[in-house]
């Protein structure tokens, strides 16, 4: 759930599709809803489980609202989608996400000298606080439902990569409207499999910068081992500041920027939470699959995760080798590590927890009764008849072509020095049509690239990578599926990749920001073509993209499926409460505080205690040391206001409905108080975002006042805590 893995969660989980839900009535928990809608789908349920605000202190476009409150955190503005939510916790601009939503963040201000992943980071005024050049934040200004604006001009019969250029022709228009020259960003999205598309407008602040952050032994307490499991014992948290100019506008970092001047803030709870008590969680949720098929799951598990997780496991095999001998290399590497284990371990626990809780039949039976549906009516057997038939040839085609696609997307080309060769393309490209003008821009183009190409880059790491994804390669796609420069690496070589390795790094003017920045200054077209980094790239390049068309068109047969697949569900049972799949865009879900049975005579309560800190203290094992000031602070049972009873809550559990995105997301109860912020999931319902776990499914918050115990007893950052607006 965690990690900004943009380009990887989106070309994996863009292979699920979207799914659905049961056919039967949502248990009370499920659903990821729409704000705009809950006043008439919602709002009545949340006041029987005990909420007290009303509908327009929630959701409100015309005046301030809890929503305006909620933060989308994103790389690019809010038109591309974000990796986290957060949450304004002070007049002042500042907001409480999680410790993995900024860690990025942190590890890029981290040395050797001022290691902050280590030891924690804290401004103590504003002048200390650090500019994060690619961070924004977003709110929400309105949504709107375009559907009647997009799904009249498409015709039936539409092939579905026609009818995806036209509903995107259709979309910038009123994307382009809606921006009002770039005052806002704005973003139109699917929902029900594209049958219904609603606009996003976003206000988008781009000077947000680093206030708090507690060191990883808080922050990340539990590492790897800990990740998706309960009992949770981590300190998830991390505070920034939103910036804009003199005028309270967006925009980009100055130092003339003032704090911004929030229209919302959450008051924050000291009450503390008991079983049953109300909560509900808003933010942006990035994906889930509820409505996927079980010949989606069937391809899913034979397919997409044992692939996936070979290769993800390889190349953290690979780092942590490296990052174990060097500080240097562990704080560099830090981030892509910790983002890609937590998506090779969700791949494990989804492949695992898909068996366990029976989901591929439970899906059989929701297609049984569709088709016991249409079957009954000559109409619908012709309109739906073929939808399930057609879905399963679509994955069975999918099978054929998947596995090469992911070693050559997902594997070779996210290698280090064949991205950084492949950028010479337009260099090539320019000597092909002897274009001496395009030649001098892309050199120009690429040199200005080189310091962040190598930035943060360890050549043992990278080296070592490309000799074990090519074994992987070599062992897992047969020779008639690999780019056609494996043949001669086999020839050459045989299986010892490792030399070939040592080959292209020891010869290739790609290797190295030296070589590379000597080869721009005085490139010449031979020593391109003969490059063995160069050919590599090309090689991969070309296999790549063959294996994606073949998968983009196959999965075009995939989408035309679910659509008819979902319009066939909503029309077999028109009364029922529908919520559309978590596509990136605000949503909010209901639910309580609670407990579980993980399995047979086994029992978690629903919170965890800084004893359990102290109880998993491992001190040869950095994934469970414990900061010496936490614990004198333990064993003084110096908790301030923030303690229960002579303990330290650290987190509890509810039964909301969240997924990946919702990091850093509030928790909030019935009074419209934050008590936590969500960062977690259940490993005994890692199925949940393809079906709602409803006896099982929790998610795993650290309550607030651990948050403030941090902030207060144990940093010290005690200005932080009179911004803030403190119920008692």
């Amino acid at each position: 759930m965690k990690y900004n893995l943009k380009k990887m969660m989106w070309v994996t989980l863009g292979l699920l599709m979207l799914t659905l839900p049961a056919v039967a009535d949502n248990p009370p928990d499920e659903g990821m809803w729409l704000p705009l809608l809950l006043n008439r789908l919602n709002y009545v349920d949340m006041q029987k489980m005990g909420l007290h605000l009303t509908a327009e202190e929630l959701y409100n476009i015309n005046h301030s609202s809890l929503k305006d409150a909620i933060v989308g955190l994103s790389s690019n503005g809010g038109g591309q989608g974000f990796f986290c939510t957060a949450e304004v916790v002070s007049a002042q601009g500042l907001i409480f996400t999680n410790h993995h939503c900024g860690f990025n963040a942190v590890q890029s201000h981290s040395t050797t000298e001022h290691d902050y992943l280590t030891n924690g980071f804290w401004a103590m005024n504003k002048s200390e606080e650090l500019s994060n050049e690619r961070m924004c934040a977003s709110f929400l200004v309105r949504v709107e439902n375009v559907t009647d604006s997009i799904i009249p001009f498409l015709s039936d019969t539409l092939k579905e990569a026609d009818r995806q250029a036209k509903i995107r022709i259709i979309s910038n228009k009123i994307r382009k409207k809606a921006e009002e020259d770039g005052k806002y960003d704005a973003a139109i999205q699917a929902f029900f499999s594209g049958n219904e598309y609603y606009l996003f407008v976003y206000k988008t602040y781009r000077d947000v910068r680093l206030v708090g952050a507690p060191p990883s032994s808080i922050g990340k307490f539990g590492g790897d081992t800990d990740n998706w499991m309960w009992p949770r014992h981590t300190g998830d948290f991390t505070v920034f500041r939103i910036y804009t100019d003199s005028a309270g506008y967006p925009a980009k970092y100055s130092n003339k920027n003032i704090p911004l001047k929030a229209s919302y803030h959450l008051p924050i709870s000291l009450k503390g939470i008991k079983k049953n008590d109300f909560a509900m969680i808003w933010g942006y949720p990035a994906r889930t699959s509820r409505y996927l098929t079980s010949y989606g799951i069937e391809f899913n598990l034979a397919v997409q995760y044992p692939s996936l997780i070979a290769i993800y496991g390889k190349n953290l095999e690979v780092m942590k080798e490296r990052m174990d001998a060097d500080k240097a290399v562990k704080i560099a590497y830090a981030g892509n590590y910790a983002g890609i284990a937590n998506t090779w371990k969700n791949y494990i626990g989804q492949s695992k927890m898909l068996k366990r809780n029976h989901v591929e039949e439970k899906k059989k039976e929701i297609e049984t009764t569709f088709i016991d549906w249409y079957s009954k009516d000559p109409a619908l057997q012709k309109k739906y008849g073929h939808v399930l038939d057609n879905l399963k040839q679509a994955y069975a085609a999918l099978v054929k072509v998947a596995v090469p696609m992911y070693y050559s997307n997902m594997g070779a080309s996210g290698l280090d020095i064949i991205q950084i060769a492949g950028k010479a393309s337009a260099i090539e490209e320019a000597y092909t049509k002897k274009d001496n003008a395009a030649l001098a821009k892309a050199i120009e183009v690429y040199k200005s690239t080189v310091p962040s190409l190598f930035k943060d880059k360890d050549q043992a790491i990278e080296k070592n990578k490309l000799a074990e994804i090519l074994k992987l390669y070599f062992k897992n796609v047969t020779a008639a599926e690999q780019p056609s420069i494996f043949g001669e690496i086999a020839k050459k070589y045989g299986l010892d990749c490792k030399a070939y390795a040592e080959m292209v790094y020891s010869t290739s003017v790609f290797a190295s920001a030296e070589k590379l920045n000597k080869f721009l200054n005085k490139p010449k077209r031979k020593t391109l073509e003969k490059d063995p980094a160069w050919k590599l790239s090309k090689s991969v390049s070309e296999t790549a993209a063959k294996y994606s068309n073949a998968m983009t068109a196959l999965r075009n047969n995939v989408a035309t499926g679910n659509r008819m697949f979902v319009a066939g569900i909503r029309e077999m049972d028109p009364d029922k409460k529908y919520y559309p799949d978590a596509n990136s865009t605000m949503r909010m879900s209901y639910g309580k505080v609670l407990d579980y049975y993980p399995a047979d005579a086994v029992h978690y309560d629903y919170v965890t205690t800084l004893y359990g800190v102290m109880q998993k203290e491992d001190p040869e094992n950095e994934e469970f040391i414990v900061e010496k000031k936490l614990k004198d602070l333990y064993l003084q049972k110096d908790y301030g206001k923030y303690g229960e009873n002579g303990n330290m809550i650290v987190c509890f559990l509810t039964t909301n409905d969240i997924t990946g995105g919702n990091s850093g997301s509030p928790v909030i109860n019935a009074d419209g108080q934050l008590i936590g912020l969500a960062f977690d999931g259940n490993w005994e319902a890692m199925s949940g975002d393809i079906m709602f776990e409803p006896d099982l499914q929790r998610t795993i918050n650290v309550d607030i006042r651990y948050v403030l115990f941090i902030i207060d007893k144990f940093a010290g950052a005690t200005k932080l805590i009179d911004e803030l607006t403190l119920i008692q």
